[in-house]
């Protein structure tokens, strides 16, 4: 056990950076891994409670009740526990993983299809922090917690109507926040800052994205959709399109894409908001090399349009340019989805966006089947439904 507890420690300490020999940083993360760790076990126990008194509500003769506890099989099994203890990035998924959170997703589907709802989730807290805005990825996961029995701690803006507007540092909120709920679910203006926060905090830290860095909730539900709308992952064809060298959805995308086989990819984009070159600054394209992921760059949206199986847009990120209006505007209206578009892509084809959009895709294309942004964005109640489940009482 001693043994495992450790293997698991040196896991934790290398996801978050920190060599395990380390000596100045390895007390500070060991305490917060195993504080992590107690409150993964206090979740756990407070499922089996959970399950225990569910089972024992109508207690029959003693054999009758022996054999409804034969059928309950533990939460956490050789194989089968759930080994993320935080949603920080596209690469710490592998392909069984993501099967397995698809799994789960399609029940959630029928959880959220049921009148009566769930209540797996019941006692459990989760605390929103957005530092920046949101819409869809804030209220879908609000939404997933409500709809499984939990209960919701907010703060929009966080920003300006937080202590943080006072100079409080993300740590010190993390900290204080951890004591109110389970769960926390961060959006950050900084690239990285749900790293820091799952560094400190002793609950599961979910990233809902992070300044231009990630989104990996939103590639969660991107390559599901892919899934349910095209029938399979391996030898697709996506073209990446609009601001590449500012969107954490495509940056997260493209990771995950890579997990499979015979995968092409297309980056699209105006010149001013292409993938920096320099490998310092975004290692997307060596990362797909190395994967052995076939990418290529184009200035012509018509043709990769006819040869894909996905078109993903993208809007171009006004707020990522500061005060350089004029390369913002150089940059808009470049790579528009319109009718032109759908007619030169194939019949079985679709059109994603992780919204909210401006032009980029004129209002015409929503009448086309093919348009699926908008079952995309229901999907990520589905997929943010089962990563609460998952962190929270695992399988």
């Amino acid at each position: 056990m001693a043994a495992t507890s450790s293997s698991l420690s040196s896991c934790l300490l290398s996801d978050h950076g920190i060599a395990a020999g380390d000596p100045a940083k390895c007390y500070t993360a060991k305490q917060a891994v195993s504080a992590k760790s107690l409150s993964m076990s206090s979740r756990l126990r407070h499922s089996m409670e959970a399950s225990r008194l569910s089972s024992t509500t109508t207690r029959g003769p003693a054999r009758c009740c022996s054999a409804v506890e034969t059928k309950i099989s533990p939460l956490f099994t050789l194989g089968k526990k759930f080994h993320l203890d935080d949603v920080i990035e596209a690469q710490q998924f592998d392909r069984d993983t993501l099967n397995a959170i698809f799994e789960v997703a399609r029940e959630m589907e029928e959880i959220e299809m049921n009148p009566s709802g769930s209540q797996i989730l019941k006692g459990f807290i989760m605390a929103t922090l957005f530092y920046e805005p949101s819409t869809r990825t804030r209220l879908s996961f609000e939404c997933a917690m409500k709809r499984l029995g939990g209960e919701v701690l907010t703060t929009e803006n966080a920003r300006e109507f937080s202590s943080a507007a006072k100079g409080e540092t993300l740590e010190d909120t993390i900290r204080t926040v951890e004591g109110y709920s389970d769960i926390i679910v961060l959006r950050h203006f900084e690239s990285g800052a749900t790293r820091r926060a799952a560094a400190t905090a002793s609950i599961p830290v979910i990233n809902a994205g992070d300044g231009p860095g990630q989104h990996p909730t939103q590639a969660l539900l991107d390559i599901y959709t892919i899934d349910r709308e095209i029938g399979k992952l391996d030898g697709i064809k996506v073209a990446l399109v609009g601001d590449l060298a500012n969107g954490r959805t495509v940056r997260s995308l493209a990771y995950l894409l890579a997990k499979y086989k015979d995968v092409k990819i297309y980056f699209v984009s105006p010149e001013v908001v292409k993938i920096p070159e320099n490998p310092t600054q975004d290692d997307i394209k060596d990362y797909l090399t190395s994967e052995g992921v076939e990418w290529e760059e184009s200035a012509d949206l018509i043709d990769v349009a006819s040869k894909c199986d996905v078109v993903y847009q993208t809007r171009i990120q006004k707020e990522r340019f500061g005060e350089r209006t004029d390369l913002y505007e150089e940059a808009r209206g470049k790579y528009i989805v319109d009718s032109d578009v759908l007619d030169v892509m194939q019949k079985h084809a679709v059109v994603m966006h992780p919204l909210p959009r401006l032009d980029e895709i004129t209002v015409d294309v929503d009448l086309d089947p093919r348009a699926a942004y908008f079952r995309q964005a229901k999907n990520g109640l589905y997929i943010r439904m089962a990563l609460l489940k998952l962190l929270l009482v695992g399988w």
